[in-house]
């Protein structure tokens, strides 16, 4: 097992930071007078700044220190962030993911350009003083008294030096909140053949006078909390000693660990250090115990483990194994008279199909955490098209396989934009129809039995059903004055090429993006449906498995070779009856009073033999589409590994993949979609040489 390069490790945190910081600054737009989103986007600057210094990523920890330098207003209240501040934010933003995550493709006018519109934005005419200005703030005048300030006794483990922290660096931070009085606590150095070089052995003893709230001072030690003890106590009205000069305290005291004190040093000496030293400070009475706070950190540290995807790829292979493998069993103790066999098959069955949810449960991933994606590019498309947008999501704990939210993402990313660009009308047309100057895009998420339905909904103009039937008769598509519900004639909107946009932009008039997400959202074994309200909206819903690793199905026969239909297509099944067979050039069933198309899989599969006298119909379903499959005979239902075919097999559209039964032979799945569609171009053949 090879140990993760600590690098990636930092680039993986990175990430997820990101999403905070994105996250924050898009809702600060909505809500300009929260300040725990200024302060949640600070701290995830600070993480990444600390972080980057850390893993050596220097332009990374620079940068974001000039980005932390210029919003600093907005954290203090002095200006109000605009929408064109948050635009250049999420730019900084964007410009900070590409230097960790690609380096090469940056260029440093860019980075410069950035921080330049970031402080045309926040300058003023009264503008915001420099950090350093706060951090070198005059000291108090003797005798002078000073509001509530606070206490701070620091503790830092041994081994923080070695992991790259530097706690004067971080004394340098606490005096930005204001004049400090610090005093080193040497009790615990021991004697020079005995000190380790990497170890730290001073604890300090520090008075900060300066009315910030608690939080701002857990900011500045956020990134190494679990590498040090804190102890906070409030100051009220303390009287500050007089300021004591640097040269002094070096003459005087020539052995005291701040006259040894780096560089950083001068900037905590800027607020004087107290002569008298502080014999033994001892934690207050208020901070937990020693053991308490280790139990908490080893709490912390196992409540969720970091782990490679690609090991739960393999894991799910394993397990899939493992089903097969306890389908042979089963099938060969029930071929047996052993009832000893039998049981221990029957127990390895039910901990084999316990093993499979665990496991499928480990890959299962908030669809949330896609949904976020999304909000960046409804504002950047808003912006860009002039056209006020609210994003709002729903269901953001509803949970999908990782993989189906790998493939997911660019399906949605072409919907939304469809919705914006062609859905969501311009500010006066709204106007001019009573509608609010603002859009509305909803996203949501939901279970629906074994699958989730994902849809996508805005408040626009909905489809032009008229426009896409020209366009379509243009194309060659359909006859002119062929009679077509509604619904087919919305299909057309997933035909390879097919635009109704009256020009070429950078976001549409291709033809290609609904193209891309039929196709995807086929190859993930889903469907999609489409409604729309003239005036009023347009919904797409997104009809998808939870997994697309093991599924149930329904195994059936048909003449020698065996099949899979996917369990949640499956709607009921019924037999074939006499009426029926005689209706050949027909090819429907009454279903109680509904007339339903089916497919005879024999002659699909050319299966050859005499059918079974009592065949078999499974009623499938896609949408709204119902669809009859005549099958010889239904075996049951099967746990289904899924393994993906060959290129060979390309060109075989009705099946999806294949699986290996308990006997150790193949079945192949059968997709649902393209049954469907097959059944449809069959009606379609025949609804023509009827009226030839």
């Amino acid at each position: 097992m090879t140990a993760m390069d600590p690098t990636e490790v930092f680039r993986q945190e990175a990430s997820e930071l990101f999403e905070v910081l994105e996250g924050a600054l898009l809702d600060l737009g909505q809500r300009p007078d929260d300040r725990e989103l200024v302060d949640s986007a600070f701290r995830a600057l600070h993480t990444i700044k600390g972080s980057g210094a850390m893993f050596g990523f220097d332009k990374v920890a620079s940068f974001t220190h000039e980005f932390e330098t210029a919003f600093d207003r907005v954290r203090k209240g002095e200006i109000m962030p605009t929408q064109e501040l948050i635009s250049v934010a999420l730019a900084a933003k964007d410009y900070i993911r590409a230097l960790i995550e690609d380096p090469q493709s940056t260029d440093d006018i860019i980075g410069e350009a950035i921080l330049d519109d970031l402080r045309r934005f926040v300058s003023s005419d009264q503008p915001a003083a420099p950090v350093a200005e706060i951090a070198e703030a005059p000291p108090l005048a003797p005798g002078e008294r000073k509001q509530a300030g606070w206490h701070l006794y620091l503790e830092f483990e041994s081994h923080i030096l070695r992991n790259g922290s530097n706690p004067l660096d971080l004394l340098e931070d606490l005096c930005k909140l204001g004049p400090c009085f610090v005093v080193p606590i040497t009790d615990g150095i021991p004697f020079l053949d005995e000190m380790e070089p990497e170890d730290c052995y001073l604890k300090w003893d520090v008075k900060l006078h300066a009315a910030c709230d608690k939080d701002a001072i857990d900011d500045v030690f956020m990134f190494v909390q679990d590498e040090m003890k804190l102890t906070l106590s409030p100051l009220e009205h303390v009287e500050a000693p007089a300021p004591v000069p640097l040269f002094q305290l070096l003459d005087e005291e020539p052995a005291a660990p701040v006259a040894e004190m780096p560089a950083p040093a001068v900037e905590v000496a800027a607020a004087p250090v107290v002569e008298q030293p502080v014999a033994k400070a001892e934690p207050k009475s208020e901070s937990k115990p020693e053991a308490k706070a280790e139990a908490k950190r080893d709490d912390r540290g196992i409540a969720t483990v970091r782990v490679q995807a690609e090991r739960l790829d393999e894991l799910m292979d394993r397990v899939g194994e493992l089903v097969i493998a306890q389908a042979r069993l089963t099938q060969l103790a029930a071929a047996g008279s052993d009832l000893s066999i039998k049981m221990i098959a029957e127990e390895i069955e039910r901990l084999a199909s316990s093993l499979r949810d665990t496991t499928m449960g480990a890959r299962m991933v908030p669809i949330g955490s896609l949904f976020g994606r999304f909000r960046r590019l409804v504002h950047d498309l808003s912006r860009d098209l002039s056209k006020p947008v609210e994003f709002v999501t729903s269901g953001e704990d509803t949970e999908l396989d990782k993989t189906m939210i790998e493939c997911l993402a660019d399906p949605l990313v072409h919907l939304i934009r469809n919705a914006i660009d062609h859905g969501i009308e311009d500010t006066a047309t709204r106007t001019a129809a009573g509608k609010t100057e603002q859009g509305r895009i909803e996203l949501a998420a939901v279970h629906s039995g074994a699958q989730v339905l994902v849809t996508v909904k805005d408040n626009g103009g909905g489809l032009n059903t008229a426009r896409i039937r020209a366009k379509a008769e243009e194309q060659g598509l359909i006859a002119a004055g062929a009679a077509l519900s509604d619904h087919e004639i919305h299909q057309f909107l997933f035909h390879p090429g097919f635009s109704t946009a009256q020009t070429i932009s950078a976001l549409s008039g291709r033809g290609v993006g609904m193209d891309v997400v039929k196709r995807t959202i086929e190859n993930m074994r889903g469907s999609i449906d489409l409604s729309t309200r003239p005036g009023q909206g347009t919904t797409v819903t997104l009809r998808l498995p939870l997994t697309l690793a093991i599924i149930e199905g329904l195994l059936i026969r048909v003449g020698e070779g065996r099949y899979i239909i996917p369990l949640s297509a499956v709607e009921e099944c019924v037999e074939l009856t006499a009426e029926d067979e005689r209706s050949r050039g027909r090819s429907f069933l009454n279903v109680r009073g509904n007339l339903v198309p089916f497919l005879r899989l024999r002659e699909l599969m050319a299966a050859s033999g005499a059918p079974d006298r009592h065949q078999k119909t499974i009623i499938i379903s896609t949408g709204e589409t119902r669809v009859g499959l005549v099958a010889d005979q239904i075996i049951g239902n099967h746990q289904t590994v899924i393994k993906s075919l060959s290129k060979l097999h390309s060109d075989v559209t009705i099946f999806s993949g294949a699986t290996i039964l308990g006997d150790g032979t193949a079945a192949l799945i059968l997709d649902v979609a393209q049954l469907v569609a097959l059944a449809q171009s069959r009606i379609e053949k025949q609804h023509l040489s009827e009226a030839a």
